[in-house]
């Protein structure tokens, strides 16, 4: 790496580690898009590297979670909103445009009798979370719907409720007349259940 002391970098590589397919280099400042530049370059001219495999050097990733609020269910033809009608739809706005997904976004009805989804939506984001700062909050459009964009928690899947232990609603939601036992399905709560056997 000394090709990074011609550019004048503070930069200094600590350790270089081969890890399935990819090369792990770290080093002791987060490095700029100069270093980055260089590092390529290096990766490049070791020998027995195909020049054509060696993708851009990247900068470590975290996820960032997000739901968004405010989108009709079901779609004007009568058809339920689906993960790839938001990918698609979300594709086209300004707000996304430098937005990796992590996964495919999950569509939840917001409540039984509610005709609104929750978007849960994972995206790749910087250390830093610049790309998080750039969505909380923010409106968007979805055709005559103003949507939000708020920040969350890894998003929750489908809930088990800890009264009746089915899934499918939370338990302040559970409609079960008792507690029932996580073990064998009585009538009393776990910390009972030897109590009862």
């Amino acid at each position: 790496m000394s090709a990074l002391s011609t550019i004048k970098s503070t930069m200094h590589t600590e350790f270089i580690h081969p890890l399935m397919g990819y090369i792990s280099i770290i080093t002791n400042n987060v490095p700029s898009s100069s270093d980055l530049t260089v590092i390529e370059q290096y990766i490049k001219f070791i020998k027995g590297i195909n020049t054509n495999e060696v993708s851009p050097p990247c900068l470590p990733q975290s996820k960032s979670y997000f739901k968004i609020i405010g989108i009709p269910y079901t779609k004007p033809d009568g058809n339920k909103l689906t993960s790839d009608n938001i990918t698609n739809y979300i594709r086209h706005t300004d707000l996304f445009e430098s937005i990796s997904f992590s996964s495919k976004p999950r569509v939840i009805k917001a409540s039984p009798k509610s005709d609104m989804a929750i978007v849960w939506l994972d995206i790749w984001d910087s250390q830093n979370g610049s790309k998080a700062k750039s969505l909380i909050n923010h409106l968007f459009n979805y055709g005559c719907h103003i949507t939000t964009v708020r920040s969350t928690n890894m998003n929750p899947g489908v809930p088990q409720c800890h009264n009746c232990w089915k899934w499918g609603h939370s338990t302040f939601s559970c409609r079960a007349h008792s507690s029932k036992c996580q073990k064998c399905g009585g009538p009393h709560k776990l910390e009972h259940h030897r109590d009862m056997a």
